[in-house]
């Protein structure tokens, strides 16, 4: 699962970093800058960015090193080494909402409401893998807003399966192929337990994957 999250996180924190810097090229750290985002992110974000941060990011602290008056780096470097949940974050605090629009729109969604929704299923599910979470009763938090695509439908807003059709549709909108991947490689999990009663059992009422 990590591995198709992780290309989900890359290509969202890229277009996030491109359309944003690209809008606000006189403000290299937009992501600190009142005029972009939200006085209670800036306020987060400060205490976040501290010496620790730094230090644990090497091209951080070398920046910082050759540029001794920056109080941050630029949003090129710095969004690098934020996590999926602190990019999601960010997202949210973004005060030009046809920013949040044009993002949505990347990933087929018209509504920012609903790609906000989809995005924080998939970083609950990815803080659970990392985490060493346990994954087939995994219950969603939140329900998860319907994604009108009958490929990717599911019965149980909170279920494993519905989270699992979330990453597989954010998927498509990067890459069909890896998307197809995915979802053949589960596939072939699944079905290789269908002669398990008990396996299958599980597999069909906590996940929610139907055979």
């Amino acid at each position: 699962m990590l591995r198709y999250i992780y290309r989900i996180e890359v290509h969202f924190r890229t277009q996030v970093v491109y359309i944003v810097s690209n809008k606000f090229k006189e403000s290299p750290t937009w992501f600190i800058d009142s005029k972009v985002v939200t006085s209670k992110y800036i306020q987060d974000f400060e205490k976040f960015y501290n010496e620790k941060f730094k230090r644990n990011n090497k091209p951080l602290l070398k920046h910082h090193k050759k540029y001794i008056n920056d109080k941050y780096a630029p949003a090129w470097k710095t969004i690098e080494f934020i996590t999926f949940g602190a990019n999601l974050k960010l997202f949210k605090s973004l005060k030009d909402e046809s920013l949040k629009q044009t993002i949505s729109y990347l990933y087929s969604l018209k509504k920012v409401h609903i790609f906000e929704n989809l995005m924080q299923t998939v970083v609950y599910v990815r803080n659970m893998c990392s985490h060493g979470g346990v994954l087939y009763d995994l219950r969603q938090p939140k329900g998860i807003n319907t994604i009108y695509d009958r490929d990717y439908s599911f019965k149980d807003s909170h279920s494993l399966d519905a989270s699992i059709k979330v990453i597989r549709f954010l998927l498509s909108q990067i890459s069909k192929n890896r998307e197809v991947e995915m979802r053949t490689k589960l596939q072939s999990l699944f079905n290789s337990f269908d002669s398990n009663p008990i396996i299958k059992n599980i597999i069909e009422s906590k996940i929610g994957y139907e055979f």
